[in-house]
């Protein structure tokens, strides 16, 4: 198996369980354009060999991942190609192996949505979702829009994208975003488990099961990723988008 071209991104192998680790503790795993395209190749690589029957995405214990490094938010004038991050996204959403998740800490922004690309998701008791798009003066994103609301129903996702206030993994759970809530303790080694299980199953079996289930996506899938990213390339640029970075910007110098 390759190694990860990104030092804050680990690849591994536990029997037929691909395991891909964000690990940049000291930024709060805070992505990274090459640490998106290390995200992506790992699925790929995952998706492409046969030995392979489940995929596995954590981060650390007091983080999953608190989304984009914001510094991306002020540095966005770079139109040379399609972004790590879309790549990540148009990825995840066609992965034909199951990936589960295991989250705990704080799972902000991506670190929310690409979890409903997920097959199975178990979270730490302490772990908290934020989908702060509109306090960041930006929308929702990964396909996330659409995703939601189809999954939860439209008042629930109204609550969570439009209000953008951070949830408890309890809530979750209540409303349909989690499989299970464990303690800190256990999430992981459940999330492991759960993998090892699945990958267990036969793979053609269960690699058609997730097709069945996601058959008609593709397409919608691929269309909302395009129309959130334009939406989000042009309110990034907003005063009010600028000027909300800035602040924070301001404030971490400050501390």
């Amino acid at each position: 198996m390759s190694q990860s071209q990104d030092p804050n991104i680990l690849y591994s192998t536990e029997g037929a369980v691909f395991v891909i680790q964000i690990n940049r503790p000291a930024k709060k795993n805070a992505l990274l354009p090459g640490m998106y395209t290390a995200l992506a190749d790992g699925l790929s690589l995952a998706d492409d060999d046969d030995s392979i029957n489940a995929i596995l995405l954590h981060g650390v214990d007091d983080c999953f991942t608190s989304g984009n490094d914001v510094n991306g938010f002020v540095n966005n004038d770079d139109n040379s190609g399609e972004r790590p991050s879309t790549q990540f996204m148009r990825i995840i959403s066609t992965t034909r192996k199951p990936v589960i998740a295991a989250i705990s800490g704080l799972a902000i922004g991506i670190g929310t949505t690409l979890l409903f690309h997920c097959d199975l998701i178990y979270a730490s008791e302490q772990c908290f979702l934020h989908l702060p798009f509109t306090r960041l003066g930006v929308c929702p994103e990964a396909g996330s829009s659409y995703l939601l609301p189809k999954q939860i129903g439209h008042c629930r996702a109204a609550e969570l994208l439009l209000l953008g206030d951070r949830f408890s993994a309890a809530k979750a759970k209540e409303y349909g975003i989690v499989n299970e809530v464990l303690p800190q303790s256990d999430y992981l080694q459940h999330a492991m488990a759960k993998a090892q299980e699945l990958a267990s199953l036969p793979a053609q079996a269960v690699q058609t099961s997730k097709a069945l289930i996601k058959r008609g996506q593709e397409k919608v899938m691929s269309d909302t990723i395009n129309i959130e990213l334009q939406h989000f390339g042009e309110l990034v640029k907003t005063p009010e988008a600028q000027a909300i970075v800035q602040a924070f910007l301001n404030k971490k110098k400050a501390g």
